[in-house]
């Protein structure tokens, strides 16, 4: 059937739909640039507070995998619910997008410091860490419906030609966003100023948008009232920069107990020294005009304590210095120089190799005058040298040369932080315990620090695993009298756990308590776990 012509059909005309032209202060090209460029601000800025929410649960918490995957799953899923709000503010998308980036500014730039904050006072910041992902996700899902919205409002234009223009811009700032990030506002701003600028400039982009250039769409009120909004941002943001400075050392001191005496920043991490610079006894006790021991914190997590680090690192050193010759030793880790003191005090000792990747705390143990004293400043011995490297980058590149020069090395020690820690995973996996073998002389011992046996069990009995899988042979033991450090001996033949004739007199080690620490560790092992590996780690 044929429809007849529309002047024939019975009922008025319905008259076409009148486009109201835009009314805008510029031309509407230049206004388009202009909301493209707004696109590429906020994108860089909502890339910033993302990757600078995991750096800092990172720092904090540890296990950066984790940390990562709970930003990035919240923040994408909290996208897609602004995304839905977002419909709702379509019919006045200049106002809604003026107020969604002053929320968006001020959330996201004191994002770090309410994360600090939690962390600091309340020992706790997984629940802060979970709501400025939800609450950032949401107003940057939030951004794009509305800015698809204003950019039709300035010309009409198909909508995936829209959307490609839109997308670009975005995808472009994410990038920027990503690499000012590690190699711009961190170094020169550090965590918690570099958050409150980017809100800064986020605050900027979005009211300068709305306000100048779509000002006619705005009544009287809404106008006075994202005003004010982003001024109030802006102030806010501002008092909070000034304030960064002491508000970061009442942090620390609510971290570190007594405030920190040496706070530095190296290019690995944070190293914070607490206590005096006095001394006495065996291991150097520090008390200094506070009367509290010397304590080593590296990115907020201790190290070392004057009170007790002798129990670790006599129970790391000693039972690998017996069952053999040990002349020459080499120290992966150790940048504390604690490790090697007590190699310094056999006096058969040849050469000690550390390779350490902090060259500041390297500093810190040569200079400090409380940690120079702790480790008898052993660092600075003839028969020490230290490269400043990555113990597996180190052992690939450079250990092989220095085995040929002047032969195996007798005792291997991994003075390293915890496996469960991401950024150390790879150090405790069963390709670096096979580049550690490759420099062990035949009837060589290679003594790990395996993490708490009793805190974490599947993590100490994984490394024991792996080194297994390296084809070294093992004896688990653990510190006397206490399950807060664990080791594991290994080597080609299964290591005699002991005390060599030779060793020093010790405050905590007896042959008898690390035999009944082995049995009493050997009764608790979980058999059948699989070795951890580069492609597959499992801490």
């Amino acid at each position: 059937m044929i429809d007849p012509p529309a002047a024939l059909t019975s009922g008025p005309r319905k008259p076409p739909e009148i486009v109201r032209p835009p009314r805008l202060p510029v031309p509407a090209g230049l206004g388009r640039l202009l909301v493209l460029a707004v696109v590429f601000l906020c994108a860089a800025c909502g890339l910033v507070y993302e990757l600078e929410l995991v750096a800092l649960s990172s720092y904090l918490v540890g296990d950066s995998v984790t940390q990562a995957s709970v930003v990035l799953s919240v923040m994408v899923f909290a996208m897609g619910v602004g995304s839905l709000l977002a419909k709702r503010l379509r019919c006045r998308a200049a106002v809604g997008f003026g107020a969604v980036e002053a929320a968006l500014a001020l959330a996201g730039g004191v994002s770090a410091m309410a994360l600090y904050a939690c962390f600091a006072w309340f020992g706790q910041s997984r629940p802060a860490l979970v709501g400025f992902s939800l609450v950032i996700g949401v107003l940057i899902g939030a951004e794009v419906p509305l800015l698809m919205t204003l950019i039709q409002r300035i010309r009409n234009q198909d909508a995936g030609g829209a959307v490609a223009d839109l997308f670009a811009a975005d995808y472009v700032g994410a990038l920027v966003g990503g690499l000012a990030f590690p190699f711009l506002l961190l170094p020169l701003l550090g965590q918690l100023t570099g958050a409150l600028v980017t809100g800064g400039v986020n605050a900027v982009a979005g009211g300068a948008l709305v306000l100048g250039l779509f000002r006619r769409d705005l009544s009287i009120r809404a106008r006075r009232s994202l005003l004010a909004a982003n001024a109030l941002v802006l102030v806010l943001l501002a008092a909070c920069t000034v304030l960064a400075g002491p508000f970061e050392g009442a942090a620390r001191k609510a971290v570190y107990g007594a405030g920190p005496r040496v706070a530095v920043r190296t290019d690995v991490q944070e190293v914070v020294l607490t206590g005096g610079t006095g001394g006495a006894g065996h291991a150097g006790r520090g008390a200094g005009r506070s009367g509290a021991p010397l304590a080593l914190y590296l990115d907020g997590r201790l190290r070392v304590s004057a009170r007790d680090e002798f129990r670790y690192h006599e129970a790391l050193v000693h039972p690998a210095m017996a069952g053999g010759p040990h002349g020459r030793v080499l120290v992966l880790g150790g940048g504390d120089g604690l490790a090697a003191r007590e190699l310094l005090r056999y006096p058969d000792v040849d050469s000690v190799t550390v390779v350490e990747r902090d060259g500041g705390l390297v500093r810190l143990a040569r200079t400090d005058p409380g940690l120079a004293r702790l480790n008898r400043r052993s660092l600075d011995d003839p028969r020490v040298r230290v490269a400043i490297a990555d113990a597996f980058d180190w052992l690939r590149r450079d250990a092989r040369r220095e085995v040929r020069r002047d032969g195996p090395y007798d005792v291997v020690l991994a003075d390293l932080p915890d496996p469960h820690l991401t950024a150390g995973t790879k150090l405790y996996s069963q390709e670096f315990y096979g580049l550690a073998a490759r420099v062990l002389a035949g009837d060589g011992r290679l003594a790990v620090h395996a993490g708490p046996p009793r805190a974490r069990p599947r993590s100490f009995w994984t490394v024991e695993a792996t080194l297994r899988a390296a084809g070294l042979r093992t004896v688990p033991y653990g510190t006397p009298g206490r399950a807060r450090w664990g080791f594991v001996l290994a080597g080609r033949a299964t290591p005699h756990l002991g005390l060599s004739p030779a060793a020093p007199p010790l405050r905590s080690l007896t042959p008898a308590l690390l035999r009944s620490g082995h049995l009493a560790l050997a009764r608790t092992r979980l058999p059948g776990l699989p070795p951890s590996t580069l492609v597959h780690p499992r801490y």
